[in-house]
Parts: C-alpha cells; sequence; structure tokens
C-alpha cells in the first residue's frame, strides 16, 4: 500500500486549487482544505490576527498534506481500519469528515457485523471492518466505494443545490461520482447509461 503522505499527495491533487463555490457548505477551500478547518486549527498564514479567504489562498500543497495526514487520518486513526479500506475512507474523510466512518459504519452493520454508527473509529468498528475485510478480502475496498457512490446521490436527491457535483451538465457522471469510482474496481463502475437512469428524476 502507498504511504500516508503519498495517500494525502494524492488528495491534494485531487482536490485542486483555491475554490469559493456559494453552492459548496464547505466554502472557500483551497488543496481540499477548507476555512472552516484552517479557522478550527487556528492557521493564520498572513499573520494578520485574523482567519479568513486570504489564508486560504495562501495555503501550500505540503501544507494541506500535513493537514490530511495529521488531522484526516491519523486524528480519526484511519489506520486501525484493515489497509484495502485506508486510502477510500481517508479520501472520503477528506470530503465528508466523520460521514465518511459512518458510511462504513452502516456498510459493516449490512454485512453482518454490530457496530455502533456515530462517526468514530474505534475498536468495535476497527475489528468489525477487519472482521468484514476476511469475509470478503477481495471486495471490501469495493463495497465501501460504492457505498460512497450511493451516499453521494443519496445526498444530491434531496439537496438539490449539490447535483451538480453528482452529474456534470451534460447530464454525464459529475466530480462526486468519478471520484468515488476512482476507488472502485472498473467492472463495479456505473455504465453512463446506468448513472442516467439514477438521475433522471433530478430533471
Amino acid at each position: 500500500m502507498k504511504t500516508v503522505q503519498e495517500l494525502a499527495r494524492a488528495i491534494v491533487a485531487r482536490e485542486g486549487g483555491y475554490v469559493n463555490d456559494p453552492d459548496d457548505p464547505g466554502g472557500a477551500t483551497n488543496h481540499g482544505v477548507t476555512l472552516a478547518t484552517m479557522r478550527g486549527l487556528g492557521i493564520d498564514l498572513t499573520d494578520d490576527g485574523q482567519i479568513d479567504t486570504r489564508d486560504v489562498r495562501a495555503l501550500e500543497p505540503d501544507q494541506a498534506v500535513a493537514i490530511f495526514v495529521e488531522h484526516y487520518f491519523r486524528a480519526p486513526r484511519i489506520e486501525l481500519l484493515p489497509e484495502p479500506l485506508q486510502p477510500g475512507v481517508f479520501d472520503m474523510y477528506v470530503n465528508a469528515s466523520a460521514n465518511a466512518v459512518r458510511i462504513l459504519q452502516r456498510l459493516l452493520n449490512e454485512m453482518g457485523q454490530a457496530v455502533r454508527v456515530d462517526g468514530v473509529i474505534g475498536p468495535q468498528t476497527a475489528e468489525g471492518a477487519r472482521a468484514a475485510a476476511r469475509a470478503a478480502p477481495n471486495h471490501i475496498a469495493d463495497a465501501y466505494g460504492i457505498a460512497r457512490r450511493n451516499y453521494y446521490y443519496a445526498l444530491a436527491d434531496r439537496r438539490p443545490a449539490s447535483r451538480k457535483y453528482a452529474r456534470r451538465r451534460d447530464g454525464g457522471k459529475g466530480g462526486w461520482i468519478l471520484r468515488a469510482e476512482e476507488f472502485i474496481s472498473p467492472r463495479y463502475h456505473l455504465s453512463e447509461a446506468d448513472h442516467r437512469a439514477r438521475v433522471a428524476a433530478w430533471d
């Protein structure tokens, strides 16, 4: 498996540069790090006594990597999970925080593991994940990726403003879906026809 630093650098590359989309609840973001995260961590890069969009713009890729490793991998204890799950859960944690773990916990329950859905990786979730991985070693990462893809679709079902992240203007797969499918084996990717059928009700 890649190192956590390599995984973090891939996330930074995937996230891209500075954006401040009014439809994104995360607000101003640079390399995947939001203004709220920088405020929560007290990162004042401009040394002016306040943390605002200027600090977000000033964030360098290596600083984002360090934030992700410390606060989105180590702090939520993703290293306790089986290796096949770590890349997908880490990437999703950057994107959706504790919801990344809740998606996993719901999946584990569906796989027969009695796990509390609380968004926290503790001994119960770690053991449930290890047990599920032992039972389905070649499928656990795909199963999580598919659950993640379903989460994105369901979120867009509920929040019309988010649909542009799941469906492009031409009707094809949006960034959310393509990102989830980076962690799913090609044989489980949705066809364009299946994707369009899934989002047809949004019209």
